[in-house]
């Protein structure tokens, strides 16, 4: 190349912004992204903020081998039930798991890394695993019985980790709450759900860019240790924070932490060849959308964007390319989140 060859000349279309969005009716946009190689046999776990659940919903409906490492007990009427008791959501019952920390704490507690001091929180006169309190609506007798329960969780976690092809993680929040103890991250604020909130014991966190990359780059290299082969999907959930405990605004505070998040799932992508990213977050939240594709509360994504969102992961890929969509089915998203707005948890 000569130095007076612009350097923009042979760019593809996609590059440019009046013929890849201007130009285009936003139904008809393409080249979004480059999809990964995924055959029919790959084995795909899912896990991360409320948004994650319809990647698996979708994976399962388009003919990907979603795995559910554990699956509901036989004893429930219907997959409604199920999904109310935590199973059938993600690929293992973890529940929501909204920030880095928590899937790196995850992780290590699974394969005997940490225990984390504070694993039960009461309510009433019953008791609920704190690292996972939605999954569980009514509670256990004792707290010898959350920890037996949990037992058996981190050995379906264990083997998810050890066995599946493809991770795919929704990157939901940077905001949450920790123990002042050992920093075990939980889900949601103790006292929301169950527990009870005391100062001395619990603090707010929001996690920047660097601890956020941080914990990503552990869980990585941990992961490729019990598990050489297996990749990595990112992708940012478009969803704004119900609440923000920064003391400022909520809008600015849920544009602080997506940006985070997208800037480190970016470069996370660019940084391993094992690791892809997906623009689910850019398809629903840029301007050119208009907002078509929230519900009136103008933060949860109505179905319309989540089958188009899951249009353009299978559009070009081979293998789905025979694939006929499917219309996901309405369910309704477990999300702990809510339970910060009191409006949503009057109790």
């Amino acid at each position: 190349m000569s130095k007076t060859d612009n350097p923009y000349r042979d760019l593809p279309e996609r590059a440019f912004w009046r013929r890849a969005v201007a130009d285009k009716h936003y139904v008809d946009m393409d080249g979004l992204w480059d999809p990964i190689e995924l055959s029919l046999t790959d084995r795909i776990a899912t896990a991360g903020s409320c948004f994650a659940q319809h990647i698996g919903n979708n994976l399962a409906a388009r003919g990907a081998n979603f795995v559910d490492f554990e699956p509901a007990p036989s004893y429930f009427r219907d997959d409604a039930e199920a999904r109310r008791f935590g199973f059938k959501v993600y690929s293992c019952r973890y529940g929501n798991i909204y920030t880095s920390r928590q899937l790196l704490q995850l992780f290590q507690e699974a394969f005997g890394e940490r225990t984390p001091k504070e694993i039960v929180w009461a309510k009433g006169d019953r008791f609920y695993d704190a690292l996972r309190p939605g999954t569980d609506p009514v509670g256990q007798a004792s707290a010898q019985d959350v920890l037996d329960l949990r037992a058996l969780h981190l050995a379906a976690v264990r083997k998810m980790f050890e066995e599946t092809d493809l991770f795919v993680f929704t990157m939901g929040l940077t905001e949450g709450w920790e123990s002042v103890e050992d920093n075990t991250m939980f889900p949601v604020a103790p006292g929301t759900i169950c527990g009870t909130f005391d100062a001395d014991k619990y603090r707010f966190h929001n996690l920047t860019y660097p601890e956020i990359r941080e914990d990503m780059e552990a869980f990585r290299t941990a992961l490729h240790k019990v598990n050489p082969n297996v990749r990595i999907l990112l992708t940012v959930s478009p969803v704004p924070l119900t609440a923000t405990a920064t003391g400022g605004h909520v809008l600015p505070a849920t544009i602080y932490s997506k940006s985070v998040l997208r800037a480190v799932a970016g470069d996370l992508a660019n940084a391993h060849e094992d690791i892809a990213y997906f623009p689910s977050y850019e398809i629903i939240q840029s301007h050119p959308s208009m907002g078509m594709f929230f519900n009136p509360d103008k933060r949860t994504v109505n179905a319309y964007g989540v089958n188009y969102v899951m249009t353009h992961f299978f559009r070009d890929m081979e293998t789905f390319s025979g694939v006929t969509a499917q219309d996901e089915e309405e369910v309704e998203l477990i999300c702990e989140e809510k339970q910060l707005d009191p409006i949503n948890h009057p109790g």
